[in-house]
Formats: C-alpha cells, sequence, structure tokens
C-alpha cells in the first residue's frame, strides 16, 4: 500500500488553540492547530470511543484532552498522558502547500 496525500481545509479554516474532526478515507482524525504549527491524530479517545476534538486543547504542553473522562494525548506521537487512557491514537504527517494543510494517510 502506498500512502496519499489528502486535503483537510485552508489554514484560516481552524483558530489557534482548536481542533476540528475531519472524516477522510475511513479516517476520523483530529486536526489541531497551534499558533502556526497543525498536528493530525486519531480522533477516538482509546479508552473510550469519544472525540477527542471536541476537547480541550493544551498548547504549552501540545496535548488534547478527551472530553468525556479527562485523559490527555501528545499532539507529537499520540502516547497518552494521563489515565484513563492506556494505548496511543494513531498520529498523521501534516503538510502545509501555500493555504491548504494536507495529511498523509497509510
Amino acid at each position: 500500500m502506498t500512502a496519499s496525500q489528502v486535503r483537510l481545509c485552508s489554514r484560516d479554516d481552524l483558530e489557534p488553540g482548536t481542533a476540528k474532526r475531519f472524516d477522510v478515507e475511513g479516517h476520523r482524525i483530529a486536526l489541531v492547530r497551534i499558533a502556526d504549527d497543525f498536528y493530525a491524530i486519531g480522533d477516538r479517545c482509546s479508552h473510550a470511543d469519544y472525540s477527542l476534538s471536541e476537547g480541550d486543547v493544551y498548547v504549552d504542553e501540545r496535548e488534547i484532552e478527551c472530553w468525556k473522562h479527562g485523559s490527555t494525548f501528545s499532539l507529537l506521537d499520540g502516547e497518552p498522558q494521563s489515565l484513563p487512557a492506556t494505548q496511543p491514537v494513531p498520529v498523521y504527517t501534516v503538510t502545509i502547500e501555500g493555504n491548504d494543510v494536507l495529511v498523509v494517510l497509510p
């Protein structure tokens, strides 16, 4: 299988310090913007099937919180940073082309 690059949105579609969910080619992705940096992780909390994009973004820690049970996940590697989650969520490579935000799908 080869990876494919898919456009999610424009840079201006996401305010700094926020997250938004995208469903693309069978992947549920939370796109997070911190300043001018974008991160893409799986949008399902690994503890329970809740959307991470609905949780708080911790800018300084580069983490996102599951709104239901409070687990936080690193935006860098998807690893859980607090319980009750113990399993990581997938991370996706993000690229910027002009004003477009793209993600690499496996």
